[in-house]
C-alpha cells in the first residue's frame, strides 16, 4: 500500500528540513577555573539566547562542556564570542557533528553544577592538569595497528553497544563516575603498555587519563576531540577506518547517522538494530535497542511484562 503525504504534510517536511540545515550542532569544553560562575552563566545565557542557540551548557569552578545548536547566520558569532570570554577559550576547539537527522535541542538550559562531567572524585591531591598525550587519527590508527597496545573506551555500556573501535576494552557501568571507581583495578594488569583512552568527544579522558598518569601509568593516550574527530578526519583524508558501527550522542538524535555500519541487535529478536528508545512503562523507562518489528509487535515497550504493566498490578489468584 502506498503513502501518499498530503501538500501539508509535505511543506512541514520541508520546514523541518530546511530548519536542520539552516544549523550547526557544536559541542566544546575546556577545564579552566572560573571564579564566578553565576556571572559566567548569566553572560553566556544572555548572549545565547539573542543568538537563538539551544542546548545545554553546564559551568562549575572548573570550567564549561557546551553541547549546543546554532543557527548559520550566528555560528560565526558564537565562536567570537565564546573566544573573547576568556583568554583560555581563544581558539577553543569545537566539534561538529557529523550528521542532522532532527533537530537535537528544543530549549537552551545553561546551568551551574559541581563539575562539568561527575567523576566522583574527591582526592585533593588529584592533579587535572597532567593529561594523556593528545593524538590525531594518524598517530590513532598506529597505535591500533600494535597489537601490544591496549584500547579502553570511557563511555557508557548503551554508547559502546551501538559503536566502538576495533578490539577495544569498554569499563562497563552506567555513569562515568562508576567507571573511574572501577578503572584502576581494571587497567592495572596493563600499566605497563601503551593505553589508548576514548570518548565521543574527549572530556571524560580529560579526566580518566589523568587518573591512570596520578597513579604512576607511564604510555597513556587520548584522541584530540574524541570519536567526533577521528571519524572526521579518516573520511577528510582518506585514511581506514577502525571504529565500527554507530556514534551515540545525548540529543534528540541518540545516533550520528555517518554510516549504514551496524553492529548491534534488537533485545527481543537478535536481528541487526541500533535504534535506541526508552520504554513506554513510565514506571521502566529503560532504554534500549528493538527492530521495527519488534516496535510494532511490542508497541514499544521492552517487554510483555512491561506491555501489560504485570509490576504494578495484584492479581487475585484463588
Amino acid at each position: 500500500m502506498s503513502f501518499l503525504l498530503s501538500k501539508d504534510n509535505k511543506s512541514l517536511l520541508n520546514k523541518k528540513k530546511n530548519k536542520i540545515h539552516k544549523i550547526k550542532i557544536v559541542s566544546f569544553y575546556k577545564y579552566f577555573y572560573i571564579s564566578k560562575p553565576e556571572l559566567f552563566r548569566d553572560f553566556i545565557h544572555i548572549n545565547f539566547n539573542k543568538m537563538n542557540i539551544l542546548g545545554r551548557v553546564y559551568i562549575s569552578f572548573e570550567g564549561i562542556n557546551a553541547q549546543i545548536s546554532v543557527p548559520l547566520v550566528f555560528y560565526h558569532k558564537m565562536k567570537l564570542f565564546i573566544y573573547l570570554l576568556k583568554s583560555e577559550l581563544n581558539n577553543l576547539y569545537m566539534n561538529l557533528a557529523l550528521s542532522y537527522s532532527k533537530i537535537p535541542f528544543n530549549k537552551l538550559y545553561v546551568r551551574i553544577k559541581k563539575q562539568i562531567v561527575s567523576d566522583g572524585i574527591i582526592c585533593n591531591k588529584f592533579n587535572n592538569k597532567n593529561n594523556g598525550i593528545y593524538l590525531n587519527a594518524i598517530e590513532v590508527n598506529n597505535i591500533i595497528e600494535d597489537s601490544s597496545a591496549v584500547l579502553v573506551d570511557m563511555r557508557n555500556y548503551y554508547e559502546y553497544e551501538i559503536g566502538h573501535f576495533v578490539n577495544s576494552i569498554n569499563v562497563r557501568a552506567k555513569t562515568f563516575k562508576q567507571q573511574m571507581q572501577d578503572i584502576l583495578s581494571l587497567l592495572i594488569k596493563f600499566k605497563n603498555k601503551k593505553i589508548l583512552m576514548y570518548c565521543t568527544g574527549g572530556i571524560r579522558c580529560e579526566k580518566s587519563t589523568s587518573l591512570l598518569l596520578n597513579n604512576n601509568f607511564k604510555n597513556v593516550y587520548h584522541i584530540k576531540g574524541g570519536i567526533l574527530k577521528y571519524l572526521r578526519d579518516v573520511h577528510k583524508f582518506n585514511l581506514p577506518n577502525y571504529f565500527q558501527g554507530k556514534l551515540f550522542v545525548f540529543d534528540a538524535r541518540m545516533i550520528e547517522d555517518y554510516s549504514n555500519n551496524i553492529i548491534s541487535s534488537c533485545h527481543q529478536c537478535n536481528n541487526l538494530c541500533d535504534t535506541y528508545i526508552n520504554c513506554k512503562n513510565s514506571s521502566c523507562h529503560l532504554l534500549f535497542i528493538q527492530c521495527k518489528y519488534c516496535r510494532n509487535s511490542l508497541d514499544k515497550y521492552c517487554s510483555l511484562a512491561c506491555k501489560y504493566n504485570f509490576f504494578n498490578k495484584t492479581y487475585n489468584l484463588l
